[in-house]
């Protein structure tokens, strides 16, 4: 995606571009390993060192907010941000830390039957394991 893209997608979320958001968004188009907020910080500051993390974190907030992107609490440590908001569970491999998207549709999504009075407006679907090449 160019950044003329990634500035059409931040203004169809209701977000104004800037130079931070851009790259912000940008890198997450470009990496979907499922990064944290300090791996986007420590991946971008070398080619924009007027960013801070303070700038990294709102972003990334504002983001998820405006449901431009996802967050992923797959790890007991950190929140995880990716940019594909499509309907998907994700593996995390329990040798190496991998994390992978993986494809699911409607009818592959648990269901809620608990308390009627409780409502929920978010479903993450994740598996523990090992990976195709930490078995090998």
């Amino acid at each position: 995606m160019n950044i003329q893209e990634v500035h059409h997608f931040l203004k169809q979320h209701q977000i104004s571009p800037s130079v931070h958001r851009s790259a912000i968004m940008h890198y997450l188009f470009e990496h979907h390993h499922h990064p944290t907020a300090d791996q986007i910080y420590t991946d971008l500051l070398a080619s924009m060192p007027t960013l801070s993390k303070a700038t990294v974190y709102n972003t990334l907030k504002l983001l998820v907010e405006r449901k431009a992107v996802n967050t992923l609490f797959i790890d007991e440590k950190n929140v995880r941000y990716q940019a594909d908001t499509k309907l998907h569970a994700h593996f995390k491999c329990k040798n190496c830390g991998d994390i992978y998207d993986i494809p699911l549709d409607e009818s592959d999504t648990p269901k809620f039957r608990g308390n009627p009075d409780l409502s929920t407006t978010e479903t993450q679907v994740y598996f523990l394991g090992i990976c195709k090449k930490c078995v090998k």
